[in-house]
C-alpha cells in the first residue's frame, strides 16, 4: 500500500474536504447480476451498440479487477463488472432530454440497486478531479480506464481511442482542449494502474490475456 501523503487529504468523490480513503463499501448492498443489468438495459431503452460497448468494457474492467486480486488484494469482480455494464445507462434518457450521462446515470443506479460503490464507477466515468490513487478508488478509476481503452466494441491503446474522439466530436478548440485532458487523465490512470499490477497496461492485450 502507498504511504499517507497530503494528496491523500485532498476532495476525494464530491464530499469536500475529506481524508482519502477507501470507499465504505457495505457487504449488505445488493450487487446486481448480469441478468439484472441487462434488465436495466431494456427497461431505459439502451441502443444495440451501447451494449455491446458496455460489454466490452466490463470484460477490461473484470479483468483488470481480477489481475488485482492475482496480486493478493480485494477487489470485488461483481462490483467492477456491475458498474461498468451499467456505465452508460442513461445514454439514450440524455440523447433525447439532455444533460449529463454519468451523473444521470449514477442517480438511476442508485435508485434502482441501492448500491453507492456500483453507483459511485458510473457517476465518475467521465470526470475524475481527486488524486489518482488505484488502490485506494479502484472501481472507479477502472471504470474511467476501461471505458477509454474500448472504442464502440474494440480494445484499442488510449491513442487510437483518442484520436476517434477528436475525429467525431472535435469541432471547436474548446472540445478538442477538453478531450486533451482527459487523455492525460487516462494516461496517468494506466500508469497508476500498471504500477499496481505490475504489468504494461498499454502493452496488454484484454482479448488474449497477454502482453503483446
Amino acid at each position: 500500500m502507498r504511504s499517507q501523503s497530503d494528496s491523500q487529504h485532498k476532495q476525494c468523490a464530491g464530499f469536500g474536504i475529506l481524508p482519502f480513503h477507501h470507499f465504505p463499501v457495505n457487504p449488505q448492498w445488493h450487487i446486481p447480476t448480469r441478468e439484472e443489468c441487462i434488465a436495466l438495459w431494456d427497461k431505459y431503452s439502451m441502443p444495440e451498440h451501447i451494449r455491446a460497448h458496455s460489454e466490452q468494457v466490463a470484460h477490461v474492467a473484470a479483468a483488470m479487477a481480477v489481475l488485482a486480486n492475482d496480486r493478493g488484494q480485494n477487489i470485488s469482480v461483481e462490483s467492477v463488472t456491475a458498474s461498468a455494464l451499467l456505465h452508460d445507462i442513461a445514454k439514450a434518457y440524455t440523447i433525447e432530454f439532455g444533460g449529463d450521462h454519468a451523473w444521470i446515470g449514477g442517480s438511476i443506479v442508485l435508485s434502482e440497486t441501492g448500491n453507492p460503490y456500483v453507483a459511485q464507477g458510473v457517476m465518475h466515468h467521465v470526470q475524475w478531479d481527486w488524486p489518482v490513487d488505484s488502490e485506494l478508488c479502484f472501481l472507479p478509476l477502472a471504470i474511467i480506464y476501461a471505458d477509454k481503452r474500448v472504442m464502440h466494441d474494440s480494445v484499442v491503446s488510449l491513442d487510437e481511442r483518442f484520436e476517434d474522439l477528436v475525429v467525431r466530436y472535435g469541432r471547436t478548440d474548446r472540445i478538442i482542449d477538453y478531450i486533451m485532458k482527459a487523455k492525460v487523465l487516462a494516461q496517468e490512470i494506466e500508469l497508476a494502474f500498471s504500477e499496481q499490477l505490475g504489468i504494461s497496461l498499454h502493452e496488454y492485450s484484454f482479448d488474449s490475456g497477454r502482453v503483446v
